[in-house]
């Protein structure tokens, strides 16, 4: 409720999460609604972005809510971070985000851990390497 779309801005990356409605909420939906503005400057391509999810069962609408977060993190040209596999995926997580099911057990931890060590590595390195090239949208093309 405290965030607001320009705060986007001052993040190197970001790791966006939703509970499982089966797909994201309509209150985060409708406050990504607000970020047209920063879609259309192309301000947050080349940013870090990374999702997560939890609901109550795995079944439920998971892999659907986190391709939902990452359209919207794409959308804006960020470069997706997500999870390699794990022994620990056999009973929780994707490589699309971190994931709990029912009650958060220690293994949702861990990946949400290592999900969270990828995205801070992914961004340190983009922000040793220098500003990144220009990766704003493409002129749009009239006729």
């Amino acid at each position: 409720d405290e965030a607001q779309p320009n705060d986007l801005l001052r993040c190197d990356a970001m790791i966006v999460g939703s509970p499982n409605w089966s797909g994201v909420t309509g209150k985060l939906k409708h406050w990504f609604d607000y970020t047209g503005d920063l879609w259309e400057s192309g301000d947050l391509a080349g940013k870090v972005g990374a999702c997560f999810t939890g609901g109550w069962s795995r079944s439920g609408g998971t892999e659907a809510t986190l391709l939902q977060l990452i359209h919207l993190l794409l959308a804006h040209g960020m470069i997706f971070v997500g999870l390699p596999w794990t022994n620990d995926m056999r009973g929780s997580g994707s490589y699309y985000g971190a994931t709990a099911h029912g009650k958060v057990r220690d293994t949702d931890r861990r990946q949400a851990r290592a999900l969270g060590q990828r995205v801070a590595t992914v961004a340190l390195l983009l922000k040793r390497a220098g500003e990144p090239p220009n990766v704003s949208p493409s002129p749009r093309m009239t006729n």
